[in-house]
């Protein structure tokens, strides 16, 4: 992958190309966890993807790519959120979230959603995305110590959506 951003770097649309296609599944994941819209997310992406484009002369390590991609694409899903947010606000109609057939396992998915936004991305990164707490760190601006707090309690609340899940089915 070093040599495809390399390429990328000096600017070729083949080499970008080929990159981002192999990127395409994880910045799914991540925009639809923050977004929980099919049609945001693939907005957020294809902005990620410009941004990525016109800025990748400026990525200074080719080993941090992923993590500058991955706070590129978290910033424009921000930047999506806070224009649903004054959207809503103006119109006061609430927002419909549409059917994701795509997620394998609908208990994850429905465990994850219900996490608070602030545990959700960070267990998105770490689990799904296979990031290291302190690329996490570098991708949210956060502290690691931070970042390996809201791991733990993402997972507690997830333990505690499993058993409620668990009692549930046998009451």
């Amino acid at each position: 992958m070093d040599e495809l951003i390399k390429e990328a770097k000096t600017g070729n649309p083949d080499a970008f190309t080929q990159l981002m296609q192999s990127q395409m599944q994880n910045m799914y994941k991540t925009a639809r966890a923050i977004l929980h819209n099919d049609e945001d997310a693939a907005d957020a992406i294809s902005d990620t993807i410009l941004v990525c484009w016109e800025k990748m002369g400026q990525l200074k390590h080719e080993s941090y790519f992923r993590t500058w991609m991955t706070r590129i694409l978290i910033n424009k899903c921000n930047d999506i959120l806070r224009k649903r947010m004054e959207f809503c606000s103006v119109e006061k109609t609430p927002e419909t979230s549409s059917c994701d057939t795509r997620f394998e396992n609908v208990e994850w998915k429905e465990a994850l959603y219900s996490l608070d936004e602030r545990y959700r991305l960070v267990i998105m990164l770490y689990y799904v995305e296979g990031f290291k707490t302190s690329e996490i760190s570098q991708i949210l601006d956060m502290p690691v110590s931070t970042v390996r707090t809201r791991l733990q309690r993402g997972r507690e609340q997830l333990a505690e959506v499993y058993d409620s899940d668990r009692r549930g089915q046998y009451a």
